[in-house]
C-alpha cells in the first residue's frame, strides 16, 4: 500500500519516459486524475483512460516523450499570491520551461494560472 499515489504515479511516468516506453499504468486517485488532466492539456502526456479491473482499477496513460523531469513536492509548501517567482526559481530550471502544479481554493491548476487569477495555494508537483 502506498502513502502517496501522486508521487508513485509521477515516478512511474518519469521512469517509463526515460526508457522510451509508449504507455504506462498508474494507480487511480482524484489527485492523480486532475494532475494527468493538467499534463494532457499542457501537452506532456497523451490520452489517458480509467480501466476498471474489478479491484481498484488503474489509469492507462499514453506517453509522448516530452517529460524531462517530474516529481512531487514534499512538504506541500504554502505559497502566497506574491511569492511565485521565488518558488519557480527553486523548482523550475528556466523561465518558460516547465511549470508547477498547485492546489488552490479554485481547484488544481498551474502556477501561471494561479498568478493570472491572483491566487495562492499549496505546491503539489513540478514538471519540465
Amino acid at each position: 500500500m502506498t502513502n502517496d499515489p501522486l508521487a508513485d504515479a509521477l515516478n512511474t511516468i518519469k521512469t517509463h519516459e526515460m526508457y522510451g516506453m509508449k504507455e504506462c499504468v498508474v494507480r487511480p486517485s482524484r489527485l492523480v486524475r486532475e494532475t494527468l488532466r493538467i499534463l494532457q492539456v499542457r501537452g506532456y502526456v497523451g490520452e489517458f483512460e480509467y480501466v476498471d479491473d474489478g479491484r481498484s482499477g488503474f489509469f492507462k496513460v499514453r506517453l509522448l516523450g516530452k517529460i524531462n523531469q517530474t516529481g512531487c513536492i514534499k512538504p506541500r509548501f504554502p505559497v502566497k499570491k506574491g511569492e511565485w517567482s521565488g518558488w519557480e526559481q527553486k523548482f523550475i530550471p528556466g523561465e518558460g520551461f516547465g511549470f508547477l502544479i498547485v492546489s488552490t481554493p479554485k481547484g488544481l491548476m498551474t502556477n501561471e494560472e494561479a498568478k493570472s487569477q491572483n491566487s495562492g495555494g499549496r505546491l503539489i508537483a513540478f514538471v519540465y
